[in-house]
């Protein structure tokens, strides 16, 4: 076998990380064709198929897959690397790597703004994606951390709490249930819901509330964005169960009103989470303190009576 070079190696990670050819030239700011003639040249130099195609998706083989685990570790080598040379130089310069759940995004670049107006050296990477993309990025050890609700135990991951997270369910404004006082929880639970996917954050809250109340709700569409929830319920599909922190807009525009229902808000937290044991830059470790410290000061929860 000849030598192949990082930045193919560099490469595989990344297709094999997306599976996606295309979404890796994206984030490698590269052409597709550049990523395919890289990953072709480093088969050849392996003199075995690292990848197979079947249909439209695309799999490691398995001398794909000794490959890409031989990538990760060296990705990781220059990752710490940098760290170290990060510390050196203080928190005016670095990278910080952030993933964040789908439902934070409406807040996190708040915190980020807040934080690189006192740090300017520092470039940011954010990842917005679900909450079960977040895990398999941190069990992969690729962010710093994440923002995200609480991970599962046994994940070997630490998280802190650093702000509320208030779920409430929401209806059109013209909707019956919106007109009267409190409302009993069963019921809500004669209408119809529009609700996350299984495994989302959301979901798992909603899920453990209703088996502590001993009660089921009819589920008449699953959505894996807050956004098209909302439009949904707007829509007058169904009624919706979601974080407070996505509402600010609608509120103001009185698109969306919260229900006043027995046992909401639904109280969960915000969290800082990563791994066991990280080794954090200066900058991440600034990061860490600077939402644990401000960010429940810097985040106003959305007012339903906002004019």
């Amino acid at each position: 076998m000849k030598n192949f070079t990082f930045r193919q190696l560099k490469l595989l990670e990344a297709v094999a990380r997306n599976s996606s050819f295309t979404r890796a030239a994206e984030e490698l700011h590269l052409t597709q064709p550049a990523v395919s003639i890289q990953i072709k040249q480093l088969e050849d130099e392996v003199g075995m198929p690292l990848f197979e195609h079947m249909g439209k998706k695309i799999f490691l083989t398995a001398a794909g897959r000794e490959m890409y685990g031989f990538s990760r570790a060296i990705a990781q080598q220059f990752t710490d690397i940098r760290r170290v040379l990060d510390e050196m130089k203080g928190i005016h310069h670095g990278k910080l790597d952030i993933a964040v759940a789908s439902t934070a995004k409406y807040f996190a670049p708040y915190l980020l703004a807040a934080f690189c107006k006192q740090h300017a050296g520092i470039t940011v990477n954010l990842n917005v994606t679900n909450r079960e993309a977040i895990l398999r990025e941190l069990a992969d050890n690729i962010p710093d951390m994440a923002i995200m609700g609480s991970p599962l135990k046994g994940r070997d991951l630490v998280a802190e709490p650093f702000m509320s997270n208030p779920l409430v369910v929401i209806a059109p404004p013209d909707h019956p249930l919106a007109q009267g006082g409190r409302i009993p929880l069963q019921t809500l639970l004669e209408e119809s819901f529009i609700v996350r996917e299984r495994g989302s954050g959301t979901r798992n809250a909603i899920e453990r509330f209703l088996e502590e109340q001993n009660q089921t709700m009819t589920t008449t569409m699953e959505m894996s964005r807050n956004e098209a929830i909302k439009h949904a319920v707007m829509a007058g599909l169904g009624l919706g169960i979601v974080s407070v922190h996505t509402l600010e807009m609608e509120f103001k525009l009185k698109r969306l009103v919260v229900l006043n229902v027995e046992g909401f808000p639904i109280l969960k937290d915000w969290y800082i989470v990563h791994r066991e044991g990280k080794r954090f830059s200066a900058a991440a470790q600034a990061f860490k303190e600077f939402v644990s410290q401000e960010g429940s000061k810097l985040i106003k929860i959305p007012d339903p009576n906002d004019r």
